[in-house]
């Protein structure tokens, strides 16, 4: 899978551009606040239909415009597909092929990405909110039914709370309600923890040789899902209904108290254990990067053996957080594999070594111009 091409009307810093990409690796090079960030985040937002840097697509659209558009053109192994996301006050409009999509569960996976930037550091170090949007956003590009059940769930535990905060201020007595929130939250919710796991076991399986060579087999990697629903890996559907069931039927008094759902997905954790040690706490910077440089690469593979195509990787400033081993790994695992977007101030030495045949960009105050070819 590759992004042919970019056209961005009053996204962000950029009102008017339009990019060709190299099917290898796209290099962005200038100075902090000219826009590079923003070229990245726009290929992601156009994969996502939604940013990783802010909640709101306001922030999307220029200053003083009303609206604002992303499309592209995706190449796949068979067909070429145009894509586009339109921003106004009146919400988002997602088009495949020119024809507008009912929901965005239809429409994302068009387009797959991978996002590597210093920020991913927190991956592995950060609350737990931002793994749990880790595997929500990666599996989802994979697995529509997986994105589908996520959407439901928020909206039924919205609901839920909502209710939940009605009875704890005794608004309302009549708890009938909430035993169908509650069958609704279990059923959704047991398929998305069944397939948290499944996909968890998949992406451990990938990272593991990854992380061991990285490490010069010193290190073991293990991933490790903690739910506040007590399943065992290999149980059935029926039998996660069961415990879930039992454990929002043991705290529904606490959560009245609270005013809010106390066990289900939106509380679980996973973490990353090097040498049996979570790595969060007991692990050096190095054994950290490590560990979030093994995962995104085995995203790579993992997300080809899933979909049949290789996604789109982005690298935003992240050559610089990296020592030269590391970069030295990252460079030789995606060479003639990944179309490949990099931003950076400038290429290291490592980089101009054994990138072959970049296509390099220059960007400065929203103006992009492209380098003869090397």
């Amino acid at each position: 899978m590759e992004l042919e091409s970019l056209k961005l009307d009053h996204y962000r810093n950029y009102s008017d551009l339009t990019l060709e990409f190299s099917s290898g690796v796209n290099v962005f090079l200038g100075e902090n606040a000219q826009g590079k960030t923003n070229l990245l985040e726009s290929i992601y937002v156009l994969a996502l239909a939604r940013s990783h840097r802010t909640s709101s697509d306001k922030d999307l659209v220029q200053w003083q415009a009303k609206e604002a558009t992303i499309s592209g053109r995706v190449k796949r192994s068979i067909s070429e597909t145009p894509l586009s996301l339109h921003f106004s006050n009146k919400g988002k409009k997602a088009r495949v092929n020119h024809l507008e999509q009912s929901k965005l569960s239809h429409y994302i996976g068009q387009l797959n990405v991978i996002l590597f930037a210093p920020e991913d550091l927190e991956l592995v170090k950060g609350s737990p909110s931002v793994r749990r949007r880790f595997i929500d956003m990666e599996f989802g590009q994979m697995n529509p039914l997986y994105l589908y059940n996520t959407t439901q769930y928020k909206r039924i535990l919205k609901e839920r709370n909502a209710y939940l905060k009605r009875l704890q201020l005794k608004q309302t007595t009549d708890t009938v309600f909430l035993d169908v929130l509650s069958e609704q939250l279990i059923d959704v919710g047991s398929q998305i923890l069944i397939a948290r796991q499944e996909f968890l076991n998949k992406l451990e399986l990938a990272a593991q040789p990854i992380h061991a060579e990285i490490s010069d087999q010193r290190e073991a990697l293990k991933l490790r899902y903690m739910s506040s629903v007590d399943f065992t890996s290999d149980a059935s559907l029926e039998e996660v209904k069961s415990v879930f069931a039992d454990a929002l039927s043991r705290q529904r008094s606490r959560e009245i108290i609270q005013g809010s759902t106390m066990v289900g997905p939106h509380r679980d954790e996973l973490q990353f254990d090097v040498n049996g040690n979570n790595v969060a706490v007991f692990g050096s910077q190095g054994q950290q990067r490590t560990t979030a440089l093994a995962i995104k690469l085995a995203e790579i593979d993992l997300m080809q053996q899933e979909t049949g195509e290789y996604p789109v990787l982005l690298l935003d400033d992240v050559l610089s957080e990296l020592d030269a081993s590391r970069q030295t790994h990252l460079l030789l695992a995606i060479q003639d594999k990944v179309q490949t977007f990099i931003t950076a101030p400038t290429l290291s030495d490592i980089a101009r070594q054994l990138i072959r045949k970049p296509r390099v960009f220059h960007v400065k105050q929203g103006v992009i111009t492209l380098e003869n070819d090397t």
